[in-house]
């Protein structure tokens, strides 16, 4: 049986990991170096590094930054931000980067799904969609959350997908921060319509809420959080052994004291 993933999320803005509430009001964390480090060492599965105001100041992502996170870090790292073209993804690859993750380029440019991945392989691209509800419907957002694209999420991701995306990263914006769950509408909804690997990120509070996730909805494939983590309100190796117990399939054999 596929185990489940845990990925801590490291958002970085000006060289730092921060952190807010439905994508608003944020507040600095750490160093990005160091929280790869810890993670590498902690139990993570994957990272994610997302460079979250490059697509909004229309700058590429910063990789000194990046270069130096990808050295720390012994699993998989999937980086965003920023990425609008194919040389984007070759830059970033460069780095130390194992997967590339595209957003707001993909709803600027959707053939850039087909050429990455005709470039690079689908497993190399991840598409990261931030979603949100607006008039009793899902919504696809741009620009780090802050733009309304007027296109419905779920057409939009299943197209992607269609493209040549190997994974999806389902970004609830309703319920970022919040701590009170993840969106199982709206990853519900996700994992009918795709076959590819699904990334629930947005809404996680405590070690419960995983535990609902990965029973509600065995078509998700891992479990993306940020600040719970970051904090340390909830440990990872105690996270997977909890899982574990409840007969959730997770690798426990890398996670270091």
């Amino acid at each position: 049986m596929i185990t489940k993933r845990i990925i801590p999320c490291l958002d970085v803005k000006d060289g730092r990991v921060v952190k807010g509430i439905n994508f608003k009001g944020l507040g600095d964390v750490a160093s990005p170096v160091e929280l790869a480090e810890y993670y590498s060492d902690a139990g993570a599965d994957e990272l994610v590094f997302y460079d979250i105001t490059a697509s909004a100041e229309g700058r590429r992502l910063f990789t000194d930054v990046l270069t130096r996170t990808a050295s720390k870090v012994f699993i998989p790292l999937t980086v965003g931000g920023g990425i609008n073209t194919v040389e984007d993804f070759d830059r970033v690859l460069k780095c130390g980067a194992d997967k590339v993750s595209v957003n707001s380029g993909a709803i600027r440019d959707p053939s850039l799904v087909e050429r990455a991945a005709a470039r690079y392989g689908s497993q190399c691209v991840v598409l990261s969609a931030d979603v949100a509800r607006v008039d009793g419907g899902f919504r696809v957002f741009a620009r780090g959350g802050r733009e309304d694209t007027g296109m419905e999420a779920i057409s939009w991701i299943r197209g992607c997908v269609e493209r040549g995306a190997g994974e999806v990263v389902v970004n609830s914006i309703d319920t970022d921060g919040v701590k009170r769950g993840f969106d199982l509408e709206l990853l519900g909804a996700v994992c009918e319509c795709v076959n590819v690997p699904v990334i629930a990120s947005g809404g996680a509070g405590s070690v419960e809420h995983f535990i609902e996730l990965f029973e509600k909805l065995p078509g998700v494939d891992a479990g993306l959080a940020a600040s719970v983590f970051h904090f340390g309100e909830i440990k990872i190796n105690e996270l997977k052994a909890e899982m574990a117990a409840r007969g959730i399939p997770a690798r426990l054999q890398s996670a270091k004291e």
